[in-house]
This record gives C-alpha cells, structure tokens and sequence, in this order.
C-alpha cells in the first residue's frame, strides 16, 4: 500500500502544481487582457511630413514644368509669319500669272 500512498502523494502533488500553473496564467491573461499597448508614432509622422513636403515640392515642379511647355508649344509655330505671308502672296501671283497667261 505504501506504493499506492506514494503514488497518489504525487499525483495530488502534481495536480496542485498544475493547478497554481493554471492560476498564474490566469492572472498573466488578465494582466495581457488590461494592458493596452501604445505605439509611438512621433517618427512616422514626422517621416510622413517630410515625404508630402518633397510631394508638395515635385507636384508643384511638374505644374511649373508643364505650364512652360503648354507656353512654348502655343508660341511655337511650324513656319514664321512672313515665310507664310510670301507663299499665299506667291500663290495668289501664280494663280493671277495662270489666268492671264490662259486668257491671251
């Protein structure tokens, strides 16, 4: 008998250790379960601040950029005025020489 003695002294010895095992992870998860954690994010906003300020500085580049070349594709021109003015005046020569010379 004395092995069962033995036997069950320990079993009950081990079930008090599980139990004060389940106990102190009851009171770890309520402990996890109370504590709120709080992110420190001073440096991510900071980071971000001075990623849309070197946005804000590209975008308004491009406009610039942009509004430049909207102003020299509307001042460029294929032909200079007066290369314009002395082809329809040439034109209008020819035409006038054709019919006269058509009419003789």
């Amino acid at each position: 008998m004395t092995k069962l003695e033995e036997l069950t002294a320990l079993l009950v010895n081990e079930i008090n250790d599980f139990k004060s095992a389940v106990e102190k992870l009851e009171k770890i998860n309520a402990h996890l379960a109370d504590t709120k954690i709080k992110m420190d994010l001073t440096e991510y906003k900071a980071s971000i601040e001075t990623h849309q300020q070197q946005m804000k500085c590209c975008i308004k580049n491009i406009e610039s950029f942009e509004s430049r070349f909207e102003s020299k594709i509307k001042q460029a021109k294929i032909y200079p005025n007066w290369a314009v003015i002395v082809f329809i005046v040439s034109l209008i020569f020819g035409f006038v020489c054709v019919l006269l010379f058509l009419l003789r």
